[in-house]
């Protein structure tokens, strides 16, 4: 008789991942990866793939509205998908991005972090602050230019730096604002704004129409931060996914002049969204801070929908408008 053999799972989150035993990754959610393209054919926008880091493996992809003559604000793009699915080439965000940066007319970076589990967090951490300095350093005056890359070079302007992101990547934006608020960059490069859409955050004890007790515990975003960082310290009450927690350092020190803060009606992480924009507004920090909030949606609606609705063209107006003021 023939014996099959089932590998044994060392952890999952159902429906999502699977991490086995002997090491080996079965993601069951994504969009497939899609090659850059040099002038897409709905908006017209150009992009390629470049690596910033060789040791850690950090790359990105570049996007540059057509015909530029000007000087262009930056932003840094991080990708969501809960720490360990999606990518920055996936093409859900190039079509998301193409549309972004036409209406935007920005350049954009999305960076293509590491993924948990096979490097769990703080990973991706490091790789989006990396990418952040790899951009500013663009900034410096330098007789050497050969390391530097030409879209950025030629058409970036550093004194309008953005980050963002969506979901997980809206919880590494976060992250980087409040870092850049201890830490300088290359150039004295300061971040102008910070878009956290559909944030990422959760916590212990649940608020709004978060579950309580039990069903926290097995909800997905318990489930996820516990899989994508095992190690961390206070678990979900870490700040770096829980930046509300008693002693998780002050939202007064986000190192960005404005904050935008977009959630939507039906996301299940709504409620605690709002609940930092209020304590962002509370915090004592001297920027500007806007909630922007669509009804009636569900989470990062703006990027898993293939059609451009009423809303997901509410929705990118608003961000492109955040971007050029």
């Amino acid at each position: 008789m023939g014996s099959t053999t089932t590998k044994e799972i060392a952890a999952e989150i159902p429906n999502l991942i699977k991490h086995y035993k002997d090491g080996t990754v079965e993601r069951l959610f994504g969009s497939p990866h899609v090659p850059p393209s040099l002038n897409d054919p709905d908006t017209g926008v150009s992009s390629k793939d470049i690596t910033i880091s060789h040791n850690p493996l950090i790359s990105a992809r570049l996007y540059l509205p057509q015909n530029q003559t000007k000087k262009l604000p930056i932003l840094l793009y991080f990708h969501g998908g809960g720490f360990c699915v999606e990518s920055a080439f996936s093409s859900l965000d190039h079509r998301y991005l193409n549309r972004l940066v036409s209406e935007a007319q920005v350049i954009a970076v999305s960076v293509e972090y590491r993924l948990a589990p096979e490097s769990p967090l703080p990973a991706a951490y490091e790789d989006c602050w990396a990418a952040l300095q790899w951009v500013a350093s663009h900034s410096l005056n330098e007789d050497d230019t050969s390391h530097k890359e030409p879209w950025l070079a030629d058409f970036g302007d550093f004194d309008r730096v953005y980050i963002g992101g969506d979901s997980a990547g809206g919880n590494l934006a976060h992250n980087i604002a409040m870092r850049a608020g201890i830490e300088s960059l290359p150039g004295g490069v300061k971040i102008l704004g910070a878009i956290l859409s559909h944030p990422y955050f959760w916590g212990s004890k649940p608020i709004g129409s978060e579950p309580k007790g039990e069903d926290n515990d097995k909800s997905l975003p318990y489930l996820v931060w516990n899989f994508a960082y095992p190690s961390a310290d206070g678990g979900i009450d870490n700040p770096l996914i829980n930046p509300m927690v008693s002693g998780a350092p002050s939202l007064a020190g986000l190192g960005c002049s404005r904050l935008l803060v977009c959630v939507a009606g039906k996301d299940e992480l709504r409620d605690r969204s709002v609940w930092y924009y209020n304590l962002v507004k509370e915090s004592g920090w001297k920027g500007e801070v806007e909630l922007f909030e669509v009804e009636g949606e569900e989470h990062c609606f703006h990027i898993l929908y293939e059609k451009e609705t009423e809303n997901v063209k509410k929705m990118i107006k608003r961000l492109a408008d955040f971007l050029v003021q």
